[in-house]
């Protein structure tokens, strides 16, 4: 996580922890403790229903969530499509710029 921290650049962080939290860091410790692990799970949740949307969708066309589809009965919507690139035809052509004559 910190690759180039070294033993001096330790050493200096904690003095300045000591210096700012003095007895109270323990319990600065266990909030900062706490509040990695709550990271975690909320990370952990959202990767898992990440996952399962992502399987769910390419099994079902519904997710746990909703869906598209939960719009007012007896409404349909289009599917939305994306466009696709299709090269031209012909090679392009040399376009020459017009040439304005004073008369």
């Amino acid at each position: 996580m910190l690759p180039n921290i070294g033993m001096p650049e330790m050493i200096v962080i904690m003095g300045i922890a000591i210096l700012l939290f003095g007895n109270r860091l323990p319990e600065v410790g266990r909030m900062l403790g706490k509040g990695i692990t709550e990271f975690r799970k909320g990370m952990s949740e959202i990767t898992d229903d990440f996952h399962a949307a992502a399987s769910g969708a390419s099994t079902t066309s519904t997710s746990t969530r909703g869906s598209f589809d939960d719009g007012p009965r007896g409404v349909e919507y289009a599917e939305a499509t994306v466009p696709r690139f299709e090269p031209p035809a012909a090679p392009p052509r040399a376009v020459e710029p017009e040439q304005h004559h004073a008369d």
